[in-house]
């Protein structure tokens, strides 16, 4: 893992950060970097994870190694929080109003866990419908 932190940290300096530090959860496979800058902003941030997760993506299948996860400045972790608590709340919406209610459009990741958290609530069920970036989750109430 020493490797692959190496590299994150190296990814890091060639985008000018100086101020930084890096963490690696063994058990859940997650990186997680604290960049200290201005510019790294709510604005850059989604935009920054998505593409530190991507070019690491590719650098670990290249060099044979474990997949891992990306967050910088807990972005992830806030974002996983706010796609469960919205899960919840529209479960329970759907349930109190007995109507289908559609989620906004997510990415793979966010659908998984949205219908994972979902998947032991007993009045409802989830459905993924539409295409490509436009693929969002529908919850039903079980009637």
């Amino acid at each position: 893992m020493d490797k692959i932190q190496e590299i994150l940290k190296e990814m890091i300096e060639s985008m000018g950060f100086e101020d930084f530090s890096i963490n690696y959860d063994a058990e859940k496979r997650r990186l997680a970097a604290f960049v200290n800058d201005d510019i790294v902003s709510e604005t850059i941030l989604p935009t920054l994870v998505n593409n530190l997760d991507y070019l690491m993506k590719l650098v670990v299948q290249k060099n044979n190694l474990e997949p891992v996860f990306i967050d910088i400045n807990n972005y992830r972790k806030k974002r996983e929080g706010l796609i469960l608590e919205i899960a919840k709340a529209t479960a329970r919406k759907a349930t109190a109003e007995k109507r289908e209610i559609e989620l906004p459009a997510m990415n793979a990741y966010e659908r998984r866990l949205a219908h994972m958290e979902l998947s032991s609530h007993p009045d409802v069920k989830t459905e993924s419908i539409g295409e490509g970036k436009e693929r969002r989750i529908i919850i039903k109430p079980i009637l």
